[in-house]
């Protein structure tokens, strides 16, 4: 609102200091801010208001060190950073670009689906919350929006790029088509130009290949945003763990949305260009300004939980920001922590199957899943698993910096891969 307001301003009176509001940078780092001091100032008086209405998490007792103190411990506070999301990217952001548009539908379905699993929780004493075959269905939904509309919109379209050599091998200099067009094409590290179009999986169709090749991708999408959702919402069983991940990852995607979206550094890159992108980074600088914020209270020892409210609308973001921006294929490695703590779960899971069903008593791979919680756990404490080490629990504190740091690594590779081809 105030960018459009500011953009009448200039063009219209010439006001002074009006035209800052042209910069992306400018407002990213004006959206950082304000999503900051939200979180931080106006998220203490929702924790007061969650303490005073006594909406307190309920702890079963695992046997995992200081799982116990948590007891009672404010939750939903997701809501916090949905606000802090929501206000600076209305405020800053061009409200007419398709990919802001995107964003801010993915925060509000998410949101209020992770807000109804959080009161049917708290409020109505159901501990099992909002069914998963309900939540799928809101997963799968968002993901349907999100592949038709990249599919249908004219506004979303790509530039591809193609290196031009000399008579070494080394790469002079990269061009793009003139023109706008809709593709099918993708970035991922290792191949030509890092670019992979899912039409390809159906050149047997000759002209239908481009057709099957938009089908495939929005299944993608789908399958996308319902594992990066559940993903996050798995990781979120420490203090800041989730939060502190992230935002991490916060900070890739709005550098990789940022030379997507910029010609020059696209060029620079060897990556396609994707006009409109660079606008995503407003939403980007909230979204970090918000964990950060949110983190204050949640670092251990944790002030407020974010609940489902929080975990699944982090992972939603997170999977549909990089769809926009053509870089849901760097995932796997981008959201590392939220890949093996959810491989570490069905790893578990089918084990004990497994085990149960060939030897009559259920063996597992890890001391508990998700993963997180293997080093909470005592080794050799009448748990039987594969993996015993650590035997000592480690304390909190210690697992979810550990976490962050190979979060930073994972985040590194990841933008190192658009030079790796």
């Amino acid at each position: 609102m105030l960018y459009h307001l500011f953009t009448y301003l200039d063009k219209a009176f010439d006001f002074p200091g009006a035209g800052m509001f042209n910069y992306i940078s400018f407002r990213a780092g004006l959206a950082f801010i304000l999503a900051l001091l939200l979180s931080t100032l106006f998220g203490r008086r929702i924790i007061d208001y969650l303490q005073k209405k006594q909406i307190g998490e309920t702890i079963r007792d695992l046997g995992l060190e200081g799982q116990m103190s948590k007891k009672g411990t404010p939750t939903m506070g997701g809501v916090i950073i949905i606000i802090a999301i929501l206000v600076p990217t209305l405020l800053l952001a061009a409200l007419n670009n398709i990919y802001t548009i995107l964003m801010l539908i993915t925060t509000v379905w998410l949101g209020l689906i992770g807000f109804l699993d959080d009161y049917i929780k708290v409020f109505l004493k159901n501990k099992e919350g909002l069914s998963g075959r309900f939540k799928i269905v809101g997963q799968v939904g968002l993901g349907l929006i999100v592949g038709l509309t990249m599919y249908l919109s004219p506004d979303i379209v790509i530039r591809e790029n193609k290196e031009i050599k000399g008579e070494t091998t080394r790469v002079e200099d990269v061009l793009y088509a003139k023109h706008d067009v809709k593709s099918t094409k993708t970035t991922i590290p290792f191949l030509k130009n890092n670019n992979l179009d899912y039409a390809d999986a159906f050149k047997w169709a000759g002209e239908k290949a481009q057709e099957y090749g938009w089908i495939l991708f929005v299944l993608v999408v789908i399958f996308i945003v319902t594992a990066v959702s559940n993903g996050a919402n798995m990781t979120d069983g420490l203090d800041g763990l989730a939060t502190g991940s992230s935002a991490i990852m916060g900070v890739t995607l709005g550098i990789l949305a940022y030379v997507s979206g910029n010609v020059n550094y696209a060029g620079y890159l060897n990556i396609m260009y994707i006009p409109g992108t660079g606008e995503l980074l407003i939403y980007a600088g909230a979204f970090i300004g918000a964990t950060i914020g949110f983190l204050w209270y949640n670092a251990f020892p944790a002030q407020v939980f974010m609940g489902d409210t929080g975990s699944l609308t982090l992972g939603g973001i997170i999977a549909v920001f990089s769809i926009a921006i053509h870089k849901e294929l760097l995932i796997p490695i981008l959201c590392g922590i939220f890949l093996v703590e959810n491989v570490s779960v069905m790893t578990q899971v089918g084990y004990f199957k497994y085990t149960k069903r060939r030897y009559g008593e259920g063996k597992r791979v890890f001391k508990m899943a998700p993963l997180h919680h293997h080093f909470q756990k005592q080794g050799n404490a009448g748990v039987q698993a594969v993996f015993q080490r650590p035997l000592q629990a480690m304390p909190e504190s210690k697992i979810v910096v550990r976490f962050w740091i190979v979060g930073i690594i994972l985040a590194a590779i990841t933008i190192i891969t658009l030079k790796i081809r």
